[in-house]
């Protein structure tokens, strides 16, 4: 069996056509499957609909959290719960096509390969600015993991040695798609083509992708405090440079007041000592929110036909 996990943050007009997508194509290809859906504290009527769904289609799973607490911990989630021999990430906006998670399934089916992971062809009608950014922010985690994130994506498929061994990891600050390739196991690719939305709009804030990616680059790679040292051994041979020409003037009679040179020098080293600072304090603060030790997620409901039937019988 197949576990489709779908997280859904105010996807009200999506939920019902991803759940008919998703069925009929697998039932189609006779892959037995079920779906579970994790309502990420929607504000709209998301959860009575994936409540609706289950009551009318027992392979259907629906968690509602407490609260928001993001995309990652929904995905987490889902790997917990999930009940399936293997499992497959899919969105909700039905921007990832359903006819590649029967591709992907073939593959594992086959036996041999452990992670079937869908890479992108192309990212569609993006920002060119959102794209920039994007792809600078995958090079920077690629460069400091040593992982090939270019062209990443959610969208894969997970044999159950890689969702238990995932599972296992016990950090509070995930980062799936960067997870799910250090944990190694046999891989093989599949491209496919971003479709667009045709309900709703994304969720996602420039502030949200600009708190997502540092938080994501600090949480895997320790790239920002190699910067720091970068930093340090610069402004060391600036000082260096500055020093020998200073004693040069000095010692030639051709020394001045100098004021300019060493304010600037001093304008320089604070600045880099104060960024370096702050990059250490957001270490150090992810440090503190591991240490603390709080679920990734809290869930309020579980609805699932099958536990009900099976208690009443």
């Amino acid at each position: 069996m197949i576990s489709v996990i779908i997280p859904a943050y105010n996807e009200e007009g999506n939920v019902e056509r991803t759940a008919s997508a998703v069925g009929r194509i697998l039932s189609e290809n006779d892959i037995d499957y079920e779906i579970v859906f994790i309502n990420d504290g929607s504000a709209d009527r998301t959860w009575q609909k994936m409540q609706a769904m289950v009551n009318s289609d027992k392979r259907i799973t629906a968690v509602n959290f407490s609260r928001n607490f993001g995309k990652e911990s929904a995905i987490f989630a889902g790997l917990e719960l999930a009940r399936g021999n293997c499992a497959v990430l899919f969105d909700c906006d039905l921007q990832f096509p359903v006819e590649t998670v029967v591709e992907m399934y073939r593959i594992w089916e086959k036996g041999g390969v452990d992670i079937v992971e869908g890479r992108k062809k192309s990212r569609g009608k993006e920002n060119p600015v959102y794209k920039g950014f994007s792809l600078l922010f995958y090079k920077l985690i690629g460069k400091g993991s040593g992982l090939d994130m270019q062209d990443a994506s959610d969208f894969k498929l997970m044999d159950r040695c890689v969702i238990d061994a995932l599972n296992r990891m016990p950090e509070r600050l995930t980062f799936f798609r960067a997870m799910s390739g250090w944990v190694g196991f046999s891989t093989e690719k599949v491209w496919f083509e971003v479709a667009e939305r045709e309900i709703g709009t994304s969720k996602w804030k420039p502030s949200q992708l600009v708190h997502f990616a540092v938080n994501n680059i600090t949480s895997f790679t320790s790239a920002p405090l190699q910067i720091v040292t970068a930093f340090g051994v610069i402004t060391f041979l600036i000082s260096i440079i500055l020093g020998v020409n200073t004693l040069y003037n000095k010692f030639f009679g051709n020394s001045e007041a100098g004021f300019p040179t060493v304010i600037i020098l001093q304008l320089l080293t604070s600045s880099i000592i104060m960024f370096s600072l702050g990059v250490i304090g957001y270490y150090i603060s992810k440090i503190y929110e591991e240490i603390k030790q709080r679920p990734r997620y809290i869930i309020r409901d579980i609805v699932r036909q099958r536990e009900d039937k099976d208690k009443n019988g």
